[in-house]
């Protein structure tokens, strides 16, 4: 039997898929009579799901102004690779040894085709190919919530470049190389924890690129 959601869920999907899908972006003013009138819910359910949204790190509750959608910048980047870093290390590490050939297989086309897709300079579909395959990586793990928490974290990342371009030279390339290893790595029936090790690593290089790249940057411009 499907479970009836409450008005206050309905009001948090809402909100939810319209800030992941960009039709509210980043600083976007979240008016509850508009969304009332828009949507038929009174706002009580507004208001309970804005706070939900904001303890999840989506929107902030700014005094004298109302609900923004919250405007991502460079700490809230380190702070989201990070934990991402974390959860796909683990999440990764328990869906490898339920990973069947299918499985290997399509990994390793997702990679290929992000190849192509450098190879063609179309970085946009190149982030999209890399979402899809780190959360294929991570679709066997058999946690649902732990599974949510990925998929959340990579929306987060996906919203956070639309906000700013984050760019590190070499790394797109380097990136793919330690796609193949990591999926050799599960091929050939590694143990979890040097899977989660590696997992979580290739995360962290992509950060410390980025840094080291923006590091770079400054020191020219003195």
């Amino acid at each position: 039997m499907t479970k009836v959601k409450t008005k206050s869920e309905q009001a948090y999907d809402i909100l939810k898929a319209r800030i992941m899908d960009g039709t509210y972006g980043p600083g976007y003013r979240l008016v509850i009579d508009q969304l009332g009138r828009e949507h038929g819910i009174s706002s009580v359910p507004w208001r309970e799901s804005l706070r939900r949204l904001e303890a999840e790190g989506w929107v902030d509750i700014v005094p004298n102004v109302g609900a923004l959608v919250k405007t991502f910048d460079t700490g809230a980047w380190k702070r989201t690779i990070r934990l991402l870093a974390r959860l796909e290390g683990l999440a990764t590490a328990l869906s490898a040894e339920r990973f069947t050939e299918a499985d290997i297989a399509r990994a390793r086309e997702l990679n290929r085709a992000m190849g192509e897709a450098l190879t063609n300079f179309d970085t946009t579909r190149f982030g999209s190919l890399n979402r899809q395959f780190h959360e294929h990586l991570c679709s066997r793990c058999e946690d649902e919530r732990l599974f949510g928490m990925v998929h959340d974290e990579w929306t987060r990342m996906d919203i956070i470049r639309r906000s700013a371009f984050w760019y590190a030279p070499g790394r797109a390339v380097a990136s793919i190389a330690e796609h193949d290893a990591l999926i050799d790595l599960i091929e050939a029936g590694a143990d979890a924890d040097t899977i989660e090790t590696a997992a979580r690593q290739h995360e962290v290089r992509t950060l410390e690129a980025v840094l080291s790249h923006d590091e770079a940057q400054l020191a020219s411009a003195e």
